[in-house]
């Protein structure tokens, strides 16, 4: 039987580290390879804001950590430091000095041996789900150059579907790691705050936005995503909600007979007909492999989360980025601005009523605790639609036409509750767009999600590259 050997820059992650090690594959080869793909492709797809060409090779050239990752190429979104680069956020108005000191995602990487290849497009801010600039201009999606590859993770996941990157590391406030990754046809995780350290992130992961806010790992495989959580998960002291939880994945005894709620759209808010199959798709791979998989209700108190997100996510930090550019709106990019219309004419929210709308949260963050006690893990769409042309903004489904906040409510609650979620690629649309689904899990749970979301991809089996 004559085999299948992929170029270097296809290979799983996994598999090219493993003959890195075994001394099969060079780490300067692998470099070379994802240089020379990335300088056939990205003129396409404008998922780089800088390549470290010349870092990256000297690097390959050098004695590497030994780890996990010794020799892989990786790269890096730019919302998080890199010691003697700017970091921008896709914005005129940051970046104008050099990091210092890499953010602890990239220290990671480095400790474990990987190498970076560069920094990867966002929008301006971080605050859209499309990713465009003033600076680096737009990314477009290796499987339809006119649709967005999503955000704020954007060039991120456009990079590693196009095989420009092995894997990565981007960050989620709101989908931001997910949706891009759905788009693209790649695996996401969204840790639960503090699992994985987001020191070193712009604007910085704290108080009261670190509890939406995450930095979590992207990949072509969800197994591929589970060696980078492994070698960046851990305590660190510079992240204020970090967590010493040490890795525990489940053995099989643990998994047998595990309950899965299914839910295939958020309360009354319809989605595409492309993304309900994917959920129910997934839903009879995991029923096969005799999980216990049923349908879940969201409790009535969950209905108000996507509202309650859009206060800390959209509401407050809108007045910071108005006050910010005032007098210099001219600069902005509006991929930075969009949601600042919906705060036109209304009273800034007072002291008592953020203290209000923690409240909230927690309320609806312990009645969703409660219901999964006995059904620990959700099977749910990662957002209501898949990949769409550039700024488009309403779209049809099954039931109504929606809109950008309802589209997004699957990955928005995940947020606003701050639970761990792992998007899983499951299928192709009709039009040829990728579709991917999402487990949900308890806090702390990352690791029963990664393995649940290896068997899922498993029983899928292999799906098509991108056209690109």
């Amino acid at each position: 039987m004559n085999l299948v050997v992929l170029p270097i820059e296809q290979m799983p992650l996994v598999e090219l580290a493993r003959r890195i090690r075994e001394r099969e594959i060079s780490p300067l080869e692998a470099v070379d390879a994802y240089l020379a793909r990335i300088e056939q492709i990205n003129p396409k797809i404008n998922a780089f804001v800088r390549v470290f060409a010349e870092e990256a090779r000297a690097a390959a050239k050098g004695v590497l950590p030994e780890g996990p990752l010794q020799g892989v190429p990786l790269t890096i979104k730019d919302s998080l430091d890199v010691a003697g680069y700017r970091t921008t956020c896709g914005s005129r108005f940051l970046g104008e000095t050099a990091a210092v000191a890499d953010s602890a995602a990239a220290r990671n990487f480095r400790q474990s041996g990987a190498i970076l290849l560069g920094k990867t497009n966002t929008p301006e801010f971080l605050a859209n789900y499309e990713t465009d600039n003033h600076l680096t201009g737009r990314t477009n999606n290796p499987w339809n150059l006119a649709c967005t590859a999503g955000g704020s993770s954007g060039g991120e996941s456009a990079a590693i579907s196009a095989f420009c990157s092995a894997g990565g590391m981007g960050s989620d406030g709101g989908g931001s790691v997910r949706v891009p990754a759905h788009f693209c046809g790649i695996a996401g995780l969204k840790p639960t705050p503090g699992r994985v350290s987001a020191a070193g992130h712009v604007p910085a992961i704290e108080h009261p936005g670190g509890l939406l806010g995450v930095v979590g790992p992207m990949a072509r495989t969800v197994s591929d995503v589970r060696v980078l959580f492994d070698a960046t998960a851990g305590y660190d002291d510079a992240d204020p909600f970090s967590v010493p939880v040490p890795l525990r994945y489940p053995g099989e005894r643990e998994l047998r007979g595990l309950r899965i709620g299914v839910i295939e759209q958020f309360h009354t808010m319809p989605v595409q007909s492309a993304v309900r199959d994917a959920v129910r798709q997934a839903s009879r791979l995991l029923g096969s492999l005799g999980f216990a998989v049923d349908e879940f209700v969201l409790a009535p108190e969950v209905e108000r989360a996507p509202n309650v997100w859009a206060f800390f996510f959209t509401d407050l930090p809108s007045r910071m980025t108005a006050q910010f550019i005032a007098g210099r709106e001219e600069m902005a990019h509006w991929t930075g601005t969009e949601f600042l219309g919906k705060i036109a004419g209304t009273p800034e929210p007072s002291g008592l009523r953020v203290v209000e709308m923690l409240g909230e949260r927690d309320r609806i963050r312990r009645a969703l605790l409660e219901q999964m006690r006995e059904v620990p893990v959700l099977l749910t769409p990662v957002c209501g639609v898949t990949a769409f042309p550039h700024r488009q903004r309403r779209w049809s489904t099954v039931g109504k036409e929606i809109g950008l906040f309802g589209a997004m409510m699957p990955a928005t609650l995940v947020n606003i509750v701050g639970f761990p979620a792992l998007s899983v690629p499951m299928a192709i649309s009709p039009e040829g767009l990728p579709v991917g689904v999402q487990l949900i899990g308890r806090p702390y749970q990352e690791e029963l999600l990664l393995a649940l979301g290896e068997r899922l991809e498993e029983a899928r089996g292999p799906l098509p590259a991108p056209p690109l």
